[in-house]
């Protein structure tokens, strides 16, 4: 399994807006994508415009080239660039450990 981490900077004035755009967002666009297994949004306390979204795939090109290539991608755009306040940073990862 791979875990996507998007590191996203809002205005926190709209933070129950954006949440909102996320759940929508998701259920709509990101859900129905091949390889999609969850998400949580966790939301920053010293930081409140910081948003950590973690998406679980089954593969990278899941995420990589089935959701970004397709029109799912624009779609969750959609619901959530509009908040954004720069491009959000997204990485992969694997399970290195576990307890």
């Amino acid at each position: 399994m791979i875990l996507e981490i998007a590191d996203i900077s809002i205005d926190p004035v709209n933070k129950a807006e954006f949440e909102q755009a996320v759940i929508a967002g998701v259920a709509e666009a990101i859900a129905p994508s091949k390889g999609f297994r969850g998400y949580k949004l966790n939301a920053g306390i010293e930081n409140p415009g910081r948003y950590i979204l973690m998406n679980y795939w089954d593969t990278l090109e899941n995420h990589t080239v089935d959701f970004r290539e397709s029109e799912a991608f624009t779609q969750w755009r959609s619901h959530v660039g509009k908040f954004f306040l720069k491009a959000p940073t997204v990485e992969h990862f694997t399970l290195a450990s576990k307890s």
